[in-house]
């Protein structure tokens, strides 16, 4: 996928349009559409949509689902983390609360390196907080650092363990 810049100097291209001309077309100063194309300045797509405009194009972009790639230990995590994510509200946290200040105790006790420790410190932060939406999108989000998170969760033993054998798929 092209980025917001790539697809402002495509259409400059084929439109043959200089940065003055789109300068005075948009009202945008020439300074900021260069540092958009050197990507020094970030571009919005509506940004990028009113441009084009100018230019007689419109933006369209896609969106689709991806399957993320994730190792067979990061997958099985997700899932116990999202059933765990199930059962997250204020008062679920109230009660877990003891076990997970246990849990993060024993954690830091064995736990040495970054990121671990930096991680094991925001969980305490999201903990303390009560973050219910924040610990939501640690417990179901894919990106790395979420991942990164869960490899240091303290949130073990919350689940029963039927339900965590129904996750894993060994509930026969």
């Amino acid at each position: 996928m092209s980025s917001q810049s790539d697809v402002l100097r495509e259409v400059m291209h084929r439109t043959g349009t200089t940065q003055t001309e789109l300068a005075r077309l948009s009202g945008v100063r020439q300074s900021s559409i260069s540092q958009m194309l050197s990507d020094k300045l970030n571009l919005s797509d509506e940004q990028l949509e009113r441009l084009l405009s100018c230019m007689g194009y419109r933006l369209e972009v896609v969106r689709r689902p991806v399957v993320p790639e994730l190792t067979r230990s990061e997958r099985r995590s997700w899932q116990l983390h999202s059933r765990l994510s199930t059962h997250l509200t204020r008062a679920s946290l109230q009660s877990w609360r003891p076990r997970i200040e246990r849990n993060l105790e024993r954690l830091r006790d064995g736990v040495t390196g970054q990121p671990h420790e930096r991680n094991l410190d925001r969980w305490e932060s999201l903990i303390k907080r009560g973050d219910v939406p924040g610990i939501h999108r640690v417990l179901t989000g894919l990106d790395r650092d979420s991942i990164e998170m869960r490899e240091v969760s303290p949130l073990s033993g919350l689940l029963s363990q039927h339900e965590r054998a129904d996750v894993l798929g060994l509930a026969g």
